[in-house]
Protein backbone atom coordinates (compact mmCIF):
# COMPACT_ATOMS: atom_id res chain seq x y z
CA UNK A 1 0.00 0.00 0.00
CA UNK A 2 1.72 3.37 -0.85
CA UNK A 3 2.20 5.97 1.64
CA UNK A 4 -0.68 8.48 0.34
CA UNK A 5 -3.00 5.84 0.16
CA UNK A 6 -2.41 5.04 3.75
CA UNK A 7 -2.19 8.50 5.01
CA UNK A 8 -5.70 8.65 3.99
CA UNK A 9 -7.17 5.12 5.28
CA UNK A 10 -5.76 6.51 8.56
CA UNK A 11 -7.79 9.75 8.27
CA UNK A 12 -10.93 7.85 7.98
CA UNK A 13 -10.99 9.67 3.88
CA UNK A 14 -10.95 6.31 2.32
CA UNK A 15 -14.89 4.76 2.44
CA UNK A 16 -14.76 0.55 3.17
CA UNK A 17 -16.57 -1.14 0.13
CA UNK A 18 -17.95 -3.93 2.50
CA UNK A 19 -18.25 -4.51 6.26
CA UNK A 20 -19.16 -7.40 8.67
CA UNK A 21 -19.99 -7.22 12.52
CA UNK A 22 -18.87 -9.80 14.71
CA UNK A 23 -20.00 -8.30 17.83
CA UNK A 24 -21.45 -11.16 20.33
CA UNK A 25 -20.72 -13.82 17.93
CA UNK A 26 -18.55 -16.51 19.72
CA UNK A 27 -15.33 -17.57 18.39
CA UNK A 28 -16.75 -20.52 16.67
CA UNK A 29 -18.88 -18.49 14.74
CA UNK A 30 -16.83 -15.39 13.86
CA UNK A 31 -14.45 -17.59 11.88
CA UNK A 32 -16.26 -19.26 9.82
CA UNK A 33 -17.97 -15.80 8.95
CA UNK A 34 -15.07 -13.79 8.72
CA UNK A 35 -13.44 -16.21 6.51
CA UNK A 36 -16.07 -16.48 4.41
CA UNK A 37 -16.58 -12.70 3.81
CA UNK A 38 -12.75 -12.32 3.07
CA UNK A 39 -12.75 -14.42 0.35
CA UNK A 40 -16.19 -13.62 -0.94
CA UNK A 41 -15.47 -9.58 -1.04
CA UNK A 42 -11.74 -10.56 -2.43
CA UNK A 43 -13.53 -12.61 -4.75
CA UNK A 44 -16.08 -9.61 -5.97
CA UNK A 45 -13.04 -7.44 -6.61
CA UNK A 46 -12.79 -5.15 -3.33
CA UNK A 47 -9.87 -3.46 -1.79
CA UNK A 48 -10.93 -2.30 1.61
CA UNK A 49 -13.12 -3.97 4.09
CA UNK A 50 -14.23 -3.23 7.58
CA UNK A 51 -14.19 -5.80 10.22
CA UNK A 52 -15.85 -5.00 13.47
CA UNK A 53 -14.87 -6.97 16.42
CA UNK A 54 -16.15 -4.40 19.31
CA UNK A 55 -13.43 -3.24 22.24
CA UNK A 56 -14.82 -6.46 24.68
CA UNK A 57 -16.51 -6.95 27.38
CA UNK A 58 -15.47 -5.78 31.06
CA UNK A 59 -16.22 -8.56 32.66
CA UNK A 60 -15.70 -9.42 36.68
CA UNK A 61 -12.30 -9.27 38.02
CA UNK A 62 -12.84 -11.43 40.98
CA UNK A 63 -9.97 -13.73 39.85
CA UNK A 64 -6.35 -15.15 40.55
CA UNK A 65 -6.06 -15.17 36.54
CA UNK A 66 -6.32 -12.09 34.70
CA UNK A 67 -8.79 -12.62 31.80
CA UNK A 68 -7.88 -10.83 28.16
CA UNK A 69 -10.52 -8.35 27.55
CA UNK A 70 -11.92 -8.59 23.52
CA UNK A 71 -11.25 -12.24 22.70
CA UNK A 72 -12.38 -11.16 19.07
CA UNK A 73 -10.32 -7.75 18.95
CA UNK A 74 -7.18 -9.78 19.67
CA UNK A 75 -7.98 -12.92 17.54
CA UNK A 76 -9.05 -11.45 14.54
CA UNK A 77 -5.82 -10.10 13.03
CA UNK A 78 -4.10 -13.43 13.48
CA UNK A 79 -7.00 -14.79 11.79
CA UNK A 80 -6.52 -12.34 8.60
CA UNK A 81 -2.91 -13.29 8.63
CA UNK A 82 -2.84 -17.33 8.60
CA UNK A 83 -4.29 -19.33 5.85
CA UNK A 84 -6.35 -19.16 3.78
CA UNK A 85 -6.86 -15.22 4.40
CA UNK A 86 -2.99 -14.26 4.79
CA UNK A 87 -3.04 -14.75 1.09
CA UNK A 88 -5.84 -12.59 0.12
CA UNK A 89 -5.10 -10.00 2.84
CA UNK A 90 -2.01 -7.09 1.75
CA UNK A 91 -2.59 -4.97 5.17
CA UNK A 92 -4.57 -4.94 8.33
CA UNK A 93 -4.79 -1.53 10.57
CA UNK A 94 -7.26 0.06 12.96
CA UNK A 95 -10.18 1.88 11.95
CA UNK A 96 -10.36 5.88 12.48
CA UNK A 97 -13.24 6.81 15.03
CA UNK A 98 -15.76 7.68 12.46
CA UNK A 99 -15.49 3.78 11.08
CA UNK A 100 -15.53 2.38 15.09
CA UNK A 101 -12.02 2.87 16.14
CA UNK A 102 -10.46 0.41 18.87
CA UNK A 103 -13.10 -2.00 17.72
CA UNK A 104 -12.34 -2.18 14.12
CA UNK A 105 -10.28 -2.90 11.71
CA UNK A 106 -9.71 -1.97 7.97
CA UNK A 107 -8.82 -4.77 5.91
CA UNK A 108 -6.67 -3.96 3.11
CA UNK A 109 -7.36 -6.98 -0.16
CA UNK A 110 -4.70 -7.57 -2.62
CA UNK A 111 -5.41 -7.33 -6.08
CA UNK A 112 -6.79 -10.24 -7.89
CA UNK A 113 -5.06 -11.76 -10.42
Amino acid sequence: MDRRRFDRLRRGKLEPEGRIDLHGMTLDRAHPALTGFILNAHAAGKRLVLVITGKGRNGPEDGPIPQRRGLLKHQVPQWLSSPPLGAVVLQIAAAHRKHGGAGAYYVYLRRQR
